[in-house]
């Protein structure tokens, strides 16, 4: 071989040179575009996700940024514009980038403090949570809609204010990055899954690349039937620790309903002001509620709250919740459809229905009651309850 390459002319060796670069270009390329990028080594889960977390816990992380896609299959199929002309607000519900899918951009701080920004032609969509307050801003309504977790679902409890994002503050901010965590044993994870399997099938550790970066992927599927969850997949760098993916399965299809994943990833520190948000100043301000086994049905200083209650168990449970129908277009102090949606008979009684991949919601009136109920089962299901109210 070495003697036929010494024959040949110059200019042949330069092209012949040329050709094997231009093929070893050709071929890394296609290896890229293919997915076949870095992928960790084949290990059984509980030895993946102990060896994960004792890696992260000795370099903990500065912070992330991330260009992420949305992919969001779950109102296909619904009818949103039947008997509401062109939609209203059904048609623009089904226009927001957080239903229709989007690509955009994460940001995580060290100490916690998310930004996820969802890019549409009608406005973007941005979600800030600042360790107290989950704030998500729609620019197509102007709308800013603010929710504050009680103190005992979430939050940091450290005193950072939202602009805190590259600050080092020992307060409580992502585990993940924590270094004085103990790292779980293996048995212990192992205990762990052995208690989730009872009622769910655990895949293992499947090897993958995301992003970019070498990770695990594991599912996660209900062994009880009747309800329209097929199951859960999450993916993590194998190395960082960090989700890169995570995706809600329908029963109704192969294909995920929901899924967020990473696109392209970078950890470092992220700059404070990237967590800063002031919403224009004619922004709709929503104050976000959530109705709780505490507070249902008591007497407060705005009136009474709405009643929940529950039919059935597990997966499939479906939640009744009955409010005061509010006279002469007075706020409606629990939750509402909007208007736009498919219609359906309960009882001789015209009710509003939103059949979704994962579940379904139903909204109607009677006796000066309105009735919502909601649950992740089809419609059928829900219509059922709602005829035996």
């Amino acid at each position: 071989m070495s003697y036929l390459l010494r024959r040949l002319p110059p200019s042949r060796l330069l092209l012949l040179c040329g050709l094997v670069v231009v093929l070893g270009i050709s071929i890394t390329a296609l290896a890229f575009a293919l997915g076949t990028g870095p992928t960790p080594p084949a290990k059984p889960l509980p030895q993946a996700v102990h060896d994960t977390l004792a890696g992260a816990s000795g370099q903990p992380i500065e912070g992330v940024s991330a260009s992420v896609q949305l992919t969001d299959h779950l109102l296909e199929g619904a009818s949103l514009a039947s008997g509401g002309g062109g939609g209203g607000e059904a048609g623009q519900l089904a226009s927001s980038p957080l239903l229709a899918g989007a690509s955009g951009r994460l940001w995580i701080s060290k100490v916690g403090h998310v930004r996820l920004e969802l890019q549409s032609e009608k406005g973007d969509t941005q979600i800030y949570y600042d360790g107290h307050t989950v704030q998500m801003y729609d620019a197509s309504s102007n709308t800013l809609y603010r929710y504050t977790p009680p103190a005992h679902e979430g939050g940091s409890g450290s005193g950072a204010g939202s602009g805190s994002g590259s600050e080092s503050g020992s307060g409580s901010g992502s585990g993940a990055t924590n270094p004085h965590h103990e790292v779980p044993s293996v048995a212990r994870i192992e205990e762990a899954i052995s208690h989730l399997s009872d009622h769910a099938n655990v895949s293992g550790a499947t090897p993958t690349d995301i992003a970019g970066q070498a990770a695990y992927t594991v599912r996660v599927t209900p062994k009880e039937t009747g309800s329209l969850l097929g199951g859960a997949e999450l993916s993590w760098d194998a190395v960082h620790g960090v989700p890169l993916r995570a995706a809600i399965y329908s029963t109704t299809s192969s294909s995920p309903t929901l899924e967020l994943a990473a696109t392209s990833i970078s950890y470092g520190p992220v700059a404070a002001s990237v967590f800063e948000f002031t919403p224009p100043s004619n922004a709709k301000v929503q104050e976000v509620t959530l109705p709780t086994k505490h507070t249902a049905g008591s007497s407060t200083e705005g009136g009474e709250r709405p009643n929940v209650s529950t039919r059935g168990h597990g997966l499939s449970t479906i939640a009744v919740l009955e409010d005061k129908a509010k006279a002469g277009g007075a706020k409606e102090s629990s939750p509402t459809l909007p208007e736009g949606l498919q219609k359906v008979k309960i009882n001789g009684i015209e009710a509003t229905e939103l059949p979704t991949e994962l579940g379904t919601l139903l909204s109607f009136e009677r006796s000066g009651v309105r009735y919502l109920l909601a649950g992740a089962v089809g419609p059928a299901a829900l219509e059922a309850v709602a005829r035996g109210l």
